[in-house]
């Protein structure tokens, strides 16, 4: 199977560092990892078709219509697609079609870095025998789509910054079917040390598994 990690964009998440987290398991699960640092990349469609799995890590800019075309065509015709944080929530906001993939867009994360908890809410593979756990990071507050299939999600107390939103219960984990594909989608993943909580790097190696149609890898 291939692997294709296509990252950049705000340096300030770190898309090379957090993605290199991942290559060595991805490997050791017979992937072949490839990576791009252009996202013209999506328009190569000779590529795309050999790639099983797209990891999207780009926070910010905005997709061309014909990298969205590609991108979203691929998924649907059967290349899953993971990704974590504003590396996929946080880009592409003008491209619906993109949106409606990914369903969810980053709105803000009242307070910045503060503590917060996840709660596992389902049995799916990418969590099971998982627990909810506590977490200091950004706690994203999203508009998201109703369909999604959610795992884990995390209840706002009312920040200061945004005192509306006490009690918002708001998903950090989903997945989602695309046509063919498959995706899985996180809200955590701010920095590599966020990726290398025990908890959050087990559900994203999951999720990464998953969406290459290779959940009973994860086992």
């Amino acid at each position: 199977m291939r692997a294709l990690m296509v990252r950049g964009g705000w340096d300030g998440h770190e898309p090379v560092a957090c993605t290199e987290l991942f290559r060595g398991f991805l490997a050791q699960h017979g992937f072949d990892v490839l990576t791009a640092e252009d996202r013209d990349v999506y328009t190569d469609r000779d590529l795309l078709a050999t790639i099983d799995l797209i990891i999207p890590c780009w926070t910010g800019d905005r997709l061309t219509a014909e990298q969205e075309q590609c991108l979203t065509r691929r998924v649907h015709d059967g290349a899953g697609l993971a990704g974590w944080h504003g590396g996929v929530l946080a880009t592409g906001y003008e491209a619906s079609r993109y949106q409606y993939l990914i369903g969810g867009r980053f709105i803000f994360h009242p307070g910045g870095i503060i503590d917060h908890t996840v709660d596992i809410v389902s049995d799916h593979p990418v969590v099971a025998d998982l627990a909810s756990f506590p977490l200091r990071s950004e706690q994203y507050y999203l508009h998201v789509d109703p369909t999604l299939e959610i795992h884990a999600t995390t209840t706002f107390a009312g920040h200061q910054e945004a005192p509306e939103t006490a009690g918002v219960v708001m998903p950090v984990v989903w997945t989602r079917r695309f046509g063919a594909g498959r995706v899985f989608v996180s809200t955590l993943g701010h920095s590599p040390a966020d990726l290398q909580v025990p908890q959050v790097r087990t559900l994203t190696e999951r999720g990464l598994l998953w969406a290459a149609g290779r959940e009973q890898a994860s086992s």
